[in-house]
């Protein structure tokens, strides 16, 4: 039996971003549609994975699925971390994730929805409610960063919403063997 093939390693250009200041926008709930919008503390790993996957399967995030579940907790049960998911209909649709650095810096670590809430007209809006959860702490700065890899317009949107490109950078991100997918599918 012949070994499995290594995924090739995908290119990646990476924009880091800043915001120095909240947004200034507003912007209705999106119509004819229940949303909900509720902070996870403790979040168990393995629905985090779930949310992770989700969100991130199109765009090729692997790292928090590499990780093993104490590590993964560790990270997410860091009292800095904020782990927030948004339900459409009942249902979870899509995260954020923020990190509070220090009493000057938060990140955006994670952000998105599934695919099945695309096209309904929620990515700004939950966009700006990500943004007004992460400036409650009344930070100095918010960053975030995006590669060419995510949504074809996430650089546009998170410059729409007041966030300025600081620093870019080449790198690369390996796909998930079918051994790791494997191993995700068994352990959930």
């Amino acid at each position: 039996m012949a070994a499995a093939a290594k995924p090739a390693p995908l290119p990646v250009h990476i924009t880091e971003l800043r915001m120095t200041a909240p947004p200034k926008q507003s912007l209705p709930v999106p119509v004819n549609i229940q949303t909900a919008i509720m902070r996870v503390p403790e979040i168990p790993t393995a629905y985090y994975r779930f949310l992770y996957t989700q969100v991130g399967r199109r765009w090729h995030w692997v790292d928090r699925l590499r990780m093993d579940d104490e590590a993964l907790a560790a990270v997410l049960h860091d009292k800095r971390t904020n782990v927030t998911v948004l339900y459409v209909d009942g249902a979870p649709a899509g995260f954020f994730e923020l990190f509070q650095h220090d009493a000057e810096t938060t990140e955006l670590v994670h952000f998105g929805l599934f695919e099945r809430a695309l096209g309904l007209g929620l990515g700004k809006w939950f966009l700006l409610q990500t943004l007004y959860a992460a400036w409650a702490s009344d930070p100095k700065a918010l960053e975030v960063t995006t590669n060419n890899l995510d949504h074809p317009r996430a650089l546009q949107l998170y410059q729409m919403f007041g966030f300025s490109p600081v620093r870019t950078r080449d790198d690369v991100v390996i796909p998930l063997s079918d051994a790791e997918l494997l191993e995700l599918a068994r352990h959930g």
